[in-house]
């Protein structure tokens, strides 16, 4: 497996910052995915909305429930990130 060939590396430091920077690209990639699925599920509620499926008021409470889960969600990959890279950094 993937995980065991990387396990007999030598973790050099100029391998772990190799793996920083692999892990911040991954972390980038992930945020960008997240936003881009917020930007679908607004677009859906923006479109209920103009077609009077749901209220305005209905319409801003989706459009912040969804603010706010994407929030949970990059700031765990946050944690995540900096998590690893201190486990990584502090060999």
């Amino acid at each position: 497996s993937v995980h065991e060939q990387t396990s007999t590396w030598p973790e050099t430091e100029e391998r772990r910052v190799e793996l920083v920077k692999i892990i911040n690209n991954l972390v980038e990639e992930s945020r960008v995915s997240i936003r881009n699925i917020r930007k679908d599920f607004n677009n859906q509620i923006k479109d209920l909305k103009k077609n009077n499926e749901i209220s305005e008021n209905e319409e801003i409470f989706q459009l912040e429930e969804i603010q706010k889960t994407t929030d949970i969600f990059i700031s765990k990959i946050n944690e995540m990130q900096k998590s690893k890279e201190k486990e990584l950094l502090d060999k």
